[in-house]
């Protein structure tokens, strides 16, 4: 029973990140790969949904996955402030992959100096 309760919550937060987006059904369903009716059926807690298709979701709608389990993160913060969380994500991993290009780029001249 608790599980159910669990399943129908997971299914009325990602109908809300999709109204919240001002997402159709349809397109959601398109971008997830699955029909309308299989959407439509998670958002209804009709059925049971896997890790790997929360991570899909939370990808799409571009939260964490506890957002899609528990709205409490995102309900607290205005709009303005998870764009900007948002934008601040994306320019940390751009960071990240410079700063591996970098590491990649100093192992390769301590190989060349033999050190």
């Amino acid at each position: 029973m608790a599980n159910q309760k669990l399943i129908i919550s997971i299914g009325e937060n990602i109908k809300q990140l999709r109204l919240a987006k001002s997402k159709g059904q349809t397109e959601v369903a398109g971008a997830l790969g699955i029909s309308v009716a299989a959407l439509s059926k998670i958002e209804n807690g009709q059925t049971d949904i896997n890790i790997s298709r929360l991570a899909q979701i939370a990808k799409y709608f571009d939260v964490a996955i506890n957002t899609v389990i528990s709205r409490e993160e995102t309900s607290s913060l205005s709009q303005e402030v998870v764009e900007e969380i948002a934008e601040l994500k994306k320019q940390l991993i751009e960071r990240e992959a410079e700063v591996m290009k970098l590491q990649k780029k100093v192992i390769d001249l301590y190989d060349k100096l033999g050190l």
